[in-house]
């Protein structure tokens, strides 16, 4: 098995992650206005909520990987659901350091039991234990089956998390990014460059950890093939003797 850095556009997209997501931190920093109620606070903002949704990518990216693994036992499908929850743990984690330093301005408490926040937190505790299920099964051969359908029904909270701030009564504020007059205009371009530079971050590492497993993957087969070539000669040995 060869398997090669990935390369070409990849490195492109690479560099335009890197390069927006700068252009994005300075743009929340200097170019949008400073929110009347909550003051620089605020500008945690274009960073949290585009981490929150990239949290849920990753899960969407895990599912995905499960089904087609399952139905296919594909490795690379399974490399694909393990780097999809290694990076959307990474958002995950994100998500939930911010927000808790925005909500000491806004709610003044630095965690409640807030609906978005508790599905949250499940969220990101499904992050590990898929996780811890991969390390701590390593060696067993049923390990990416077992992780494939613990994948799959974590993805089941990722819609909760989502409507939670509709089906519960709760003190995070409601989906407004779209909502005519729920942005001044200089808000609404650095959060979607923000966006669009969490994205590509988001696919830069996905890719670069896919290209880690493949990687890997082949190291294994090399051990393996390595291995049997040692076993062959001694159990042909073992056999003229008797």
């Amino acid at each position: 098995m060869k398997a090669r850095p990935p390369g070409g556009p990849w490195l492109a997209i690479d560099i335009a992650a890197v390069v927006s997501v700068l252009a994005a931190f300075l743009l929340a920093l200097f170019y949008a206005p400073t929110e009347r109620t909550m003051g620089d606070v605020q500008r945690i903002f274009y960073f949290h909520v585009p981490s929150a949704m990239m949290a849920f990518l990753g899960f969407v990216v895990v599912m995905v990987g499960s089904i087609a693994f399952l139905a296919t036992g594909s490795r690379r499908f399974d490399s694909l659901a393990l780097a999809g929850a290694e990076v959307g743990f990474l958002f995950c984690t994100i998500t939930l350091l911010t927000g808790p330093v925005w909500a000491r301005s806004a709610w003044g408490v630095w965690w409640t039991w807030d609906a978005r926040l508790s599905t949250t937190l499940i969220l990101w505790l499904l992050y590990v234990a898929y996780l811890m299920l991969r390390g701590y099964m390593q060696g067993d051969v049923r390990m990416r089956r077992f992780s494939a359908v613990l994948g799959i029904l974590g993805a089941l909270d990722v819609p909760i998390v989502y409507f939670s701030v509709r089906w519960w009564r709760t003190q995070h504020p409601t989906t407004f990014i779209t909502e005519r007059g729920g942005l001044e205009p200089e808000m609404r371009a650095t959060l979607l460059l923000a966006m669009l530079a969490i994205l590509l971050l988001f696919v830069s590492l996905l890719v670069r950890r896919i290209a880690l497993e493949r990687l890997r993957a082949g190291r294994d087969l090399l051990r393996m093939e390595i291995e049997e070539r040692e076993i062959a000669p001694a159990m042909g040995g073992g056999s003229d003797r008797s």
